[in-house]
């Protein structure tokens, strides 16, 4: 093939072209990047790529010996930066990058993709013509999702990272594919009760240590796993098995690994221009350039694309705090100020809304979660107020103060009742998720069990006793793979989970344990319908520091839907402990960590107990019970 087989193609629409400028092009991946067809008679594959300062883009791949000289776009008239051509003979599967001569200095380097479909398998860096189509055949999910994503819905979420959740046992070094990691993930999860599974980011990368956080692929899975339509088809085998799957995306920051899309085009194209604003300084990556509206649309149309394409239920944005201030990290004189002389980010405020309107515009119910630390206002309510319109928020405070509380030695817990009690003062103030994610069990932090203190004994009831708080308390839920189990080692993303624990009967009460709490938080909606509303919520015992012990009752929209948690932080059995409820009657002990199935040491109630018309705690009835050491009980009226 020669210069000559390069047939010029017609510029873009002027809707698109006044969407791209405008930065409100939510489907650019449909009018960039490669798309194989039929043009002018011949098979082949459309290439556009936004590079307004190159003086020319040529496509190299393995159909020209990778010569620059051989297939130049032509350059669009019309003012957008977009190289653009039609290239006979090139189909589905193609090895392409773009050969990019810079205006300026001379600047030549070749470049993957930025709206690839595909990617070769790493360390190849070339990006794949690719047309990844799938037969859905998710409709029942989708047509339901909404009302199992709703507000009073419940949400647990089994965090993974697809590299390290399970390996091939034959040869360990080697990563599951899709299609091998479907059923066992599937089965798993159905096991345990969870509602949802968040894949840690799945967009190419690089950098397979980075766990995906330093990425590159904004519209392509990486091959690590498989390809685009096994991807397809494992969210659509989870969600015909009536589990949700969200994604992780990150929109804040990407790898200047020289492939890629720092100095795309001889300038600073995606990233900042200015020294202190383009280079992230906590992991030397670039910061996008959310003020220009090319950009915005590139990162809205990815957005849009897991969502489109892949049938995601939902993203969780990654590191959304520093997106929002423009000091982050960053000492005085190295961060620019607003036009207001303020530090926050006004142009990732406006993106951030707008992603968000037009994600629940496009896709109502599907759920864009917040990794967000700090107290920036209103991130889960609509823009219309003010807020961020994101639908969930990870609840950060209530994660760092639970575990610090169940880290100390319970004989000094008395001193930290506030840990405990603090984060019902905001609970309502946000839509929150309660994250036990991948962040608490890495960097030297240790496992979940190996963070509790005490003898193996305690070890295990402390763990218990945490996941019983994280799925009792309001919120939705997200816990990392492995502490469903108690993982002893802290995570590694080179290696497998330590499955082999589960022959071990104490690892099995722990995982027993996680599949009662997760399916009573499922099944109980006293435990989940009002997670985000005050009126569900009432202390019953919040003062009892010398004791360690703590009581609520959670309330559903029935009457009858109400639910008694009762937590013991010391290992003392607390006998003929009164407790206030509001109906007289039995109280079925519904969830017990001590119980022996569990490991623990069997202590309880007896399956229940009756409610005393004596008042307590301001309730007109009360449960005189026995408190198992190191645990949680969760009663519950007969027939809630």
């Amino acid at each position: 093939m020669a210069a000559e087989d390069v047939i010029p193609l017609p510029p873009l629409t002027e809707f698109d072209r006044h969407l791209f400028r405008e930065g409100t092009h939510v489907a650019l991946a449909e009018v960039l990047g490669t798309h194989p067809c039929r043009y002018e008679g011949e098979d082949g594959t459309v290439f556009r790529v936004w590079a307004p300062n190159a003086a020319r883009v040529s496509v190299i791949g393995d159909f020209n010996d990778w010569d620059g000289a051989a297939h130049p776009l032509f350059p669009a008239d019309d003012g957008t930066g977009v190289h653009a051509g039609f290239i006979p003979g090139i189909g589905v599967g193609e090895r392409y990058k773009y050969r990019v001569a810079s205006w300026f200095d001379g600047y030549v380097s070749e470049r993957a993709d930025p709206f690839a479909f595909a990617a070769e398998l790493a360390p190849g860096t070339a990006s794949l013509v690719a047309d990844p189509v799938h037969a859905w055949q998710d409709d029942c999910w989708l047509a339901e999702r909404a009302e199992r994503q709703g507000r009073d819905a419940p949400v647990s979420i089994y965090e993974v990272h697809p590299g390290s959740w399970r390996r091939d046992p034959a040869g360990p070094c080697r990563l599951l594919s899709w299609p091998e990691l479907a059923g066992p993930l599937v089965d798993h999860v159905t096991d345990l009760g969870f509602t949802h599974v968040e894949l840690m980011p799945v967009m190419e990368h690089p950098f397979y240590a980075s766990w995906g956080y330093q990425g590159l692929g904004y519209f392509a899975p990486t091959a690590r796993y498989g390809t685009p339509e096994e991807l397809m088809g494992f969210v659509d085998t989870l969600h015909r098995a009536g589990i949700g799957v969200l994604l992780d995306w990150v929109p804040s920051h990407f790898p200047v690994d020289g492939h890629g899309l720092a100095f795309f085009d001889g300038t600073h194209l995606y990233e900042h221009a200015h020294p202190r604003q383009r280079l992230h300084p906590e992991w030397g990556s670039a910061v996008f350039n959310l003020g220009r509206n090319e950009v915005r649309g590139f990162l809205a149309s990815s957005a849009l694309f897991w969502l489109d394409r892949y049938h995601a239920d939902g993203l969780r944005v990654d590191a959304v705090a520093s997106m929002l201030y423009l000091d982050y990290c960053r000492s005085p004189g190295e961060w620019i100020p607003n036009i207001h002389g303020g530090r926050e980010n006004l142009d990732a405020v406006s993106f951030l809304r707008f992603v968000n309107e037009a994600a629940h515009a496009r896709h109502p119910g599907v759920l864009i979660c917040a990794e967000e630390s700090t107290a920036w206002p209103l991130v889960t309510r609509p823009p219309s107020v003010g807020g961020l319109g994101f639908s969930l928020k990870w609840n950060m405070g209530w994660m760092h103060d639970t575990l610090d509380y169940l880290s100390r030695d319970p004989v000094h817990r008395r001193y930290h009742h506030d840990e405990v009690t603090f984060s019902i003062m905001y609970a309502w103030s946000e839509d929150y998720i309660l994250p036990l994610s991948h962040d608490e069990v890495v960097h030297m932090k240790g496992s979940l069990l190996g963070r509790m203190p005490g003898d193996d004994w305690q070890r295990r009831a402390n763990l218990r006793l945490l996941l019983a708080s994280q799925f009792t308390h309001p919120g939705k839920k997200l816990l990392f793979m492995g502490g469903e189990f108690g993982q002893e080692a802290e995570w590694a993303h080179d290696r497998s989970l330590d499955w082999h624990l589960l022959e071990d009967e104490r690892h099995q009460g722990i995982l027993r344990f996680t599949r009662d709490a997760a399916r009573l938080y499922r099944d109980l909606p006293a435990l989940h319908a009002r997670d985000h509303d005050p009126s569900g919520f009432r202390w019953v015992v919040v003062g009892d520091r010398e004791q360690s012990v703590f009581a609520f009752l959670r309330f559903g929209h029935r009457p009858g839907d109400q639910a008694l948690v009762v937590l013991n932080a010391t290992p003392v059995v607390r006998h003929d402990y009164r407790v206030g409820v509001p109906l007289s009657g039995w109280w079925r002990e519904r969830l017990n960590s001590d119980a022996a199935l569990y490991g623990g040491s069997g202590v309880g109630n007896l399956g229940g107990c009756v409610a005393e018309p004596v008042p307590a705690h301001g309730l007109e009835a009360s449960l005189r019970l026995t408190l198992p050491p190191l645990a949680c009980l969760v009663l519950a009226p007969e027939g809630a």
